[in-house]
């Protein structure tokens, strides 16, 4: 008996391990440097991590903003002035500049350290990969080429 428990718990957790997500298998490491994780990054991965995003933004060319901006060619735009519509934070607009990945990086891993006083009340996405999957699906979406070396 104890021998068929054993064997259906080895089973189960070997199931459990073939289901563990596949940045495990990519061969960078989530806090390995950003080139290297974009290398490797899924965008198909990233829409489904999108997914929680789209409670407050949507993402397809023409519609509109929900609670967040449209994020559509999100990558070619200023910070804080993608969409024309919706009323960004003095504290993001205030950070100047164009996305980048590795500003991009950075927002997704904290918004509220990127941009102190923004209104997004998202944690972040702590693993290095999941960012970079969802960077790559940013670019997917109107971004133009994805260069992150």
């Amino acid at each position: 008996m104890r021998a068929a428990v054993r064997s259906t718990s080895l089973a189960l957790a070997a199931s459990l391990a073939a289901c563990a997500p596949a940045a495990r298998d990519r061969g960078v490491s989530p806090d390995a440097p950003l080139a290297a994780r974009m290398k490797v990054a899924d965008a198909g991965a990233g829409r489904a991590v999108f997914r929680q995003c789209a409670a407050c933004h949507t993402i397809n060319e023409g519609t509109g903003d929900r609670d967040g901006p449209n994020l559509y060619g999100v990558t070619r735009a200023q910070v804080g002035h993608n969409s024309q519509r919706f009323g960004y934070t003095a504290a993001l607009q205030s950070v100047g500049g164009a996305w980048s990945c590795e500003r991009l990086d950075r927002w997704l891993t904290n918004p509220a350290a990127f941009a102190p006083g923004t209104s997004m009340h998202f944690p972040g996405l702590r693993d290095g990969l999941t960012r970079a999957d969802v960077i790559a699906y940013l670019y997917a979406n109107g971004g133009g080429k994805l260069d992150c070396s």
